[in-house]
């Protein structure tokens, strides 16, 4: 792989990282406008049978033939990259966007709406068409459930070991899943803030309690997830789908702190500036993306075409 596309996945993990510091905003949603996500997927779910295989065969003496087998189709060439420009993107975000998202919440959330509304084109033209009734029903009823779930009041939950462990374990979920914020799920639940200043402040312990969290739930879901887009893939899309067009109700610039939707009030000039810059963004990155792809598929076919001559 050149250079250049290795820096190009950097950037979109540290995209990744940056959604996953902004309450409404799934880095999964991130890796999909960006084409990563399904070679994430998979790739995380071959981590997970690897550490499986490794943990029964090792000490029966059986060797890590298996375990090895799994980690040899991880594709490390996207999936380090993208580890590599995440943690900058997050710690940037949570640095600098807390406080625009205090200070300027309105507007904020205006500039996210463009983006997150955009990026539903993404898993909605992967399905392709035509769309059967099942898959029209399935987008609805994630649509509702994620609507629903975005509505629902703050609360604030003691940041005790256990329930930061719990908390991190579902919201890493999120992580994975276009249209499902984990950082909106910690606000729900009230340990948004307690996880940002531990991150801001290297609070080490709280860290580490949560990152395991992190590995809990991710060794539990992502499995289901990757067996769904081989077996189910158009169904898992719609639901996507659904999803992200649900979870627009938090990123609604003008709502009240108990999440209560208004009509839209003052700033609304610079808010809709930020809507269509966000759809612009997006809409940049799809094509972006869309234009590489083709270009690769491209050279594959030249290559192809070349060998034989060369023969």
């Amino acid at each position: 792989m050149a250079f250049g596309e290795r820096l190009g996945h950097g950037v979109r993990g540290a995209a990744i990282g940056v959604a996953e510091a902004v309450p409404g905003i799934s880095g999964g949603t991130i890796a999909l406008v960006t084409g990563v996500y399904e070679r994430v997927i998979a790739s995380a779910g071959h981590v997970v049978s690897a550490i499986r295989f490794a943990a029964s065969d090792l000490p029966r003496g059986r060797g890590g033939i298996r375990a090895r087998q799994q980690l040899r189709q991880v594709h490390w060439e996207v999936v380090v990259p993208l580890l590599i420009g995440m943690l900058p993107g997050l710690l940037i975000a949570a640095k600098t966007l807390e406080p625009l998202l205090t200070d300027y919440p309105e507007q904020t959330r205006g500039l996210f709406l463009g983006l997150v509304l955009a990026s539903v084109l993404v898993p909605v033209s992967m399905v392709g068409a035509p769309w059967r009734r099942k898959e029209i029903a399935a987008l609805v009823l994630a649509a509702v459930g994620a609507f629903a779930l975005t509505g629902l009041p703050q609360a604030t939950l003691d940041p005790h070991p256990l329930v930061v462990l719990v908390a991190a374990a579902i919201a890493v979920c999120a992580l994975v899943m276009p249209g499902v914020s984990g950082s909106f799920l910690l606000l729900t639940v009230g340990l948004y803030e307690p996880t940002i200043t531990a991150l801001n402040d290297r609070d080490f312990g709280y860290l580490a309690i949560f990152a395991t969290g992190m590995v809990i739930g991710l060794s539990l879901f992502v499995k289901l997830l990757q067996w769904l887009l081989e077996q189910h893939r158009r169904m898992t899309l719609a639901v996507m789908s659904g999803a992200l067009l649900g979870s627009l109700r938090a990123l609604w610039p003008w709502q009240s702190d108990e999440r209560t939707l208004h009509a839209p009030g003052d700033n609304i000039l610079p808010i809709t500036a930020l809507f269509l810059v966000g759809i612009a963004v997006v809409t940049a990155m799809v094509v972006a993306e869309r234009r590489r792809l083709r270009r690769a598929a491209q050279d594959l076919t030249e290559e192809a075409y070349e060998t034989p001559q060369r023969h």
